[in-house]
């Protein structure tokens, strides 16, 4: 499995961001997350909130949407140097 390209965290709260490319180009999806302890003591996680998660859920998209649309400046920028670059050769 790959890498995240990113992952905002907050108490049990978090949201992951994945970098996805093909042909056409670069895109990026978002999956939140809430942690909790099962009975057995171990680690699982959620998609499922409760109301007192949403306002942090929410900053925490607010957060990944920020980074997303930097980091798609910064892929854009690239993607036209390596085509200045293609079309000098």
């Amino acid at each position: 499995m790959s890498q995240p390209a990113h992952k905002f965290r907050f108490q049990n709260l978090s949201v992951t961001i994945w970098r996805n490319k093909n042909d056409k180009g670069t895109w990026y999806t978002v999956n939140p997350a809430r942690s909790y302890k099962a009975g057995d003591e171990t680690w699982k996680e959620t998609d499922s909130l409760g109301a007192d998660d949403l306002l942090i859920m929410a900053e925490l998209h607010r957060m990944a949407f920020a980074w997303i649309a930097k980091q798609m400046a910064a892929d854009a920028t690239a993607r036209k140097a390596r085509e200045a670059a293609d079309s000098a050769d």
